[in-house]
């Protein structure tokens, strides 16, 4: 490979990460054609993009990029597949599916953290994205508020009611 062609591929892998900001590194060695074919295509539901790279390549776009991947450097060895995504917990879910650890977990960098070693796999499925997070910080918001209003309304519409109400809350 040209060395042209080596630093086009590096772009390419950094602009990717960058873009996605969640991304698994996985060991797909053990697959044969038609299971790999599978993978792809779950992939593809799942909106996750799965690409096999060079772990020189990688590495080198790694270290192109702003943040410290270093943590993952000792993982980009044998056959490394990425899985790019914008939910943190979606490959973790669809290598759950997997029963016999293939294609297997190597690490992953997912909501600003790094995970190494397949026994991390547990703890990724459960990652809540940002905006799972904000939608259970809304709710438990607006649970007061729904109650204050629920005995509002209970207490009819009069100032009366509404005192009555407020001091019964207050007590």
């Amino acid at each position: 490979m040209r060395k042209e062609d080596k630093g086009v591929i590096i772009g390419q892998l950094a602009d990717t990460v960058k873009q996605y900001g969640h991304f698994y590194l996985v060991d797909t060695t053990a697959m044969d054609a038609a299971s790999t074919s599978e993978l792809r295509r779950k992939c593809f539901k799942a909106g996750i993009k799965l690409v096999v790279v060079k772990n020189s390549l990688l590495h080198k776009a790694l270290m192109s990029l702003d943040v410290d991947y270093s943590p993952l450097f000792d993982s980009l060895k044998g056959t490394t597949s990425v899985m790019f995504c914008e939910t943190a917990n979606a490959p973790a879910k669809l290598l759950k599916e997997y029963k016999e650890g293939i294609p297997a977990l190597k690490a992953a960098y997912a909501e600003e953290g790094f995970y190494v070693d397949a026994d991390q796999l547990e703890a990724l499925a459960t990652i809540k994205s940002k905006n799972e997070v904000i939608a259970d910080i809304v709710a438990l918001l607006q649970s007061p508020a729904k109650n204050v209003i629920s005995a509002l309304q209970s207490g009819g519409n009069t100032i009366h009611g509404v005192l009555k109400t407020l001091g019964e809350r207050a007590e």
